[in-house]
């Protein structure tokens, strides 16, 4: 018997067309980033400085961009794999319309200052739960989807996207534990070391279970489909699969080599990380050996090229990963421009091309039309791929010298640039090249927006596309024979368990003794709480994103304890909710600058960055002089800070604004003595008492036979 039946276009369609959209403003807001780092003058107002337009781009890019991307590949591939229509029209269009509100939400929020200061979690707590509920509402209609097929077999599209949805949900609920104290602001449950390392274990699988798995699983449907050609290899998909998702979960760690983290959670992420080169490239292989037969018509074919190019830059990236989660490699690397050059690899080279050939191979068929111009398409290709190599290997090479630059020393044994500065302005060109590759790119990105809203005009949405297949009881199976994985491909609950077993072994034998061995996190005796004055100037600090271009992490090479001061320990930072460690130096890591300078210098260099750094690319902060900090809700603070553990008096949450206030009038007190007037109330006064305290807990002798600084 045969069963008829519709495919819901509809969804894929709206899900096709935001993609789009928002791929067009994540770029915009990447160009206006980039621009900002070489024009301080493009940093407009209070809402749009680097600080505050760096999150917003990458949240764009990866959760509106690439996240409805992914979306409308898995509707599409969903229902056409298992022959049958999602499982709720409701649950779709609520999924549909929820995910974009919480993408409005996060373009109102993080320009407001409104962030958790987690990289790629930025977000607050109200939209975190938006976001579990939404991807529960995926979760159901892709399961119902599943469970409701006529196609007993899963393919192995089907596998990634289970394993993607049941790996986000954990990465996401565990490292979004955290305290509100209102409904804009809330406090990270994890302080320190435990929230760095929570937090790159989030962030690095973020990485690989969202802006990887999903597309992997888009690349074994529409690489296949367009090259109309079957995958080169089954036994190497599995292989692919399994050792992927266990592999990639331990890696996290690579992010924090040779920072405060216990030497053995490192050496974990570089083992791991190392042995993620095999099933990363097994996956290229066999995307790439699947056109073999068809290179003849990836000469002409824009879609095939897309595929192919991103195909290789997905190699390329997870070639470089593990190769920077080497420590001799890592010391070079780390905190310049190079990993932004890697991880834009992976985004506009992986994620943007696929997602780009995937729009020209589906649009045609859900409006029953050709594509209008595979001139245009192919002038678009090119386009982006001179794009990339104008954003990338420009930054390759800014990030190798300016590291070279950080660590050279003059035979007498002193810092060849002992200002950071210098280091930085010797790159600029390097930016302004990254600037042209962008716009080239988005160039590209406009010419196929004009070609897909020709080939639109031409044809008609198929909304209700008509199919048909025998029910799954009547289909021809010979029982469970054949291959061994056929029985956890043929059980969808199954492959979840699994799915969910595989990725939890790393991430609890990561974290657990992180949380438990006492030994890992050194108590340090003088280390001691923020006062309530410092607190609010962290906050503001973390509000302004000051983390997206500073570290607060001195590493133990001699460039930079000569540099900076005393390395890091991990006793430092367990009152850090959230830690600060940052991910790029665009200014000079900050863990030592307390007491480095007068507070007078810190007023001016935020009033005007340049009348203290000339030739500074920082933008000004004139907001902080004007606006008033809001003490009411000071108690609320350290009520937080004492439930998570911080050792204040009970009785100091009534005492608080009192000491703040005194703190505050001695700084202006100070600040009068060097010819500055100051309002006491203002938020400069709390920055400035942060910026004086950070790092001041720890006093270290100058080692012995070290020159000093002339």
């Amino acid at each position: 018997m045969i069963e008829r039946f519709e495919y819901d276009n509809r969804i894929v369609k709206n899900f096709l067309f935001v993609t789009i959209l928002w791929g067009l403003v994540g770029m915009l807001v990447g160009l206006t980033a980039a621009l900002q780092l070489v024009v301080p003058g493009m940093n407009w107002t209070e809402y749009f400085t680097f600080g505050r337009v760096r999150p917003l781009h990458t949240n764009a890019v990866i959760f509106a961009f690439v996240g409805n991307g992914i979306f409308a590949g898995a509707y599409y591939s969903l229902q056409r794999l298992l022959k049958t229509r999602m499982f709720s029209d409701a649950l779709s269009n609520i999924h549909f319309w929820g995910w974009q509100l919480i993408i409005v939400a996060a373009a109102i929020t993080l320009p407001l200052g409104m962030t958790s200061g987690k990289e790629y979690a930025e977000l607050e707590w109200p939209i975190d739960i938006a976001i579990t509920l939404v991807w529960v509402v995926f979760g159901i209609n892709m399961f119902g989807t599943i469970l409701k097929r006529r196609e007993r077999h899963l393919y192995v599209a089907i596998w990634f996207y289970i394993a993607t949805w049941v790996t986000v949900a954990m990465l996401h609920i565990v490292n979004s534990i955290e305290l509100p104290i209102s409904i804009t602001k809330s406090y990270s449950w994890y302080a320190g070391v435990q929230d760095a390392l929570v937090q790159w274990w989030y962030g690095h699988n973020a990485v690989a279970f969202f802006l990887t798995t999903p597309y992997l699983g888009l690349m074994y449907y529409f690489l296949p489909k367009a090259a109309n050609r079957p995958v080169y290899s089954y036994k190497l998909s599995i292989i692919h699969f399994w050792a992927l998702i266990f592999l990639y979960i331990w890696a996290g760690p690579h992010h924090l080599l040779y920072s405060a983290l216990p030497d053995w959670a490192q050496s974990l992420g570089t083992v791991f990380s190392i042995m993620l080169i095999a099933p990363s490239w097994g996956g290229m292989l066999n995307g790439l050996l699947t056109l073999r037969g068809a290179w003849d018509r990836v000469r002409e074919d824009a879609v095939l090229k897309f595929f192919v190019v991103a195909v290789t830059c997905y190699g390329m990236a997870t070639l470089e990963g593990p190769l920077l989660s080497l420590k001799s490699i890592n010391a070079i690397a780390h905190y310049t421009d190079w990993i932004v050059a890697h991880v834009h690899i992976g985004g506009i080279g992986w994620n943007g091309f696929m997602t780009f050939g995937m729009v020209y191979w589906l649009v045609p068929r859900l409006y029953g039309t050709e594509l209008y111009s595979q001139k245009l398409a192919n002038m678009h290709f090119w386009l982006g791929t001179l794009g990339i190599i104008f954003y990338a290997v420009p930054l390759y090479f800014a990030g190798f010298f300016q590291s070279l630059m950080w660590k050279q020393f003059t035979p007498d044994g002193f810092l060849v640039y002992p200002n950071f500065l210098d280091t930085l302005l010797q790159i600029k060109t390097a930016y302004w090249l990254r600037a042209l590759g962008g716009t080239i790119y988005i160039v590209g990105v406009c010419i196929m927006i004009y070609n897909i809203w020709r080939t639109v005009k031409a044809g008609r949405l198929v909304a209700n596309e008509a199919a048909e297949a025998p029910p799954l009881e009547n289909v021809s199976v010979t029982s469970e024979s054949g291959h061994w994985h056929r029985w956890i491909e043929r059980r969808p609950i199954q492959m979840l368990v699994l799915s969910l077993v595989v990725v939890a072994i790393g991430g609890l034998l990561e974290l657990v003794p992180t949380f438990l061995v006492k030994s890992n996190i050194p108590t340090i005796s003088s280390v001691k709480p923020y006062t309530p004055l410092e607190l609010h100037g962290r906050d503001i600090y973390v509000r302004e994103g000051c983390y997206t271009c500073h570290s607060q992490m001195v590493r133990p090479f001699r460039s930079e304890t000569e540099r900076y001061g005393e390395y890091a320990k991990a006793g430092e930072f367990v009152y850090d909710h959230p830690f600060q460690w940052g991910s790029k130096r665009t200014g000079p890591d900050l863990l030592r600058v307390g007491g480095k300078y007068p507070n007078s210098w810190h007023y001016y260099h935020m009033w005007d960055p340049t009348s203290m750094s000339p030739g500074s690319l920082m933008p000004a902060y004139p907001h902080l002089f004007e606006d008033a900090l809001d003490t009411s809700v000071t108690s609320k603070k350290i009520d937080a800070m004492i439930t998570m553990g911080v050792p204040y008096a009970k009785d100091f949450p009534a005492k608080a604004n009192a000491d703040l206030q005194a703190q505050s009038q001695a700084i202006v007190a100070d600040l009068k003595k060097a010819g500055v007037e100051a309002m006491s109330d203002r938020e400069i006064i709390a920055v400035i008492a942060y910026l004086q305290r950070v790092g001041t807990d720890i006093k270290a002798k100058a080692p012995a036979g070290v020159a000093a600084q002339p």
